[in-house]
Order: C-alpha cells, then structure tokens, then sequence
C-alpha cells in the first residue's frame, strides 16, 4: 500500500560521511540532540556500510529542507563536524514522493 504525503512531511537528508572515531562522533551526535530538535529534525536514523563501521549514514527526516540547510550548513555545525572527526561528508536533501510497506 502506498501513500501521498504531506508537504510538511517529506523533507528529508541523506548524509554519508566518514568519522574517525565512531564513539567519539556519537557522543557528540547525543550531545547535539537539542540543538538538531530546535533545528527541525523530526526523526533519525544512523546505519553503518556493511564493511566499514566508520562509514556512517544519518538519514533524518526535518520540518523543511530549508531549515534542514540552514542547519547542515551553519559555521557551528562546521565546526561540530570537525571536532566529531567527520570526514567528507555528502549531502542529499530529498523531497519524499511516495511511502509504502509491503
């Protein structure tokens, strides 16, 4: 079954980056929580590549792309990703088209 959503529930980011030490990236992830709710994430969640745990994914869902933006692309969190060890990090801001289970 598939649905339509809301506009107001489909902005979303993909980002792939590389950390230098998982634990110490987590914790500041944890640490950031208040600033990323205040920012507009709604919901997250974090995957590692199968072979490389310090590949990490963060796919979130925001209350718009812009604020998403704003955010990921603010001199704080510049700043956070480097001292967290981030390395390269890509970017995907998507618009949800359509959602299913099966």
């Amino acid at each position: 079954m598939t649905t339509r959503t809301a506009p107001e529930d489909n902005a979303f980011v993909l980002i792939v980056h590389e950390v230098e030490d998982y634990g110490k990236w987590k914790d500041i992830f944890d640490n950031a929580a208040t600033i990323r709710v205040q920012a507009g994430e709604i919901e997250y969640q974090l995957l590692a590549c199968e072979n490389d745990e310090r590949r990490v994914v963060h796919f979130s869902r925001w209350t718009s792309l812009a604020a998403a933006r704003a955010f990921f692309e603010s001199p704080e969190l510049v700043e956070i990703r480097r001292v967290a060890g981030v390395r390269a990090p890509e970017f995907l801001y998507l618009n949800r088209i359509e959602a299913g289970k099966l």
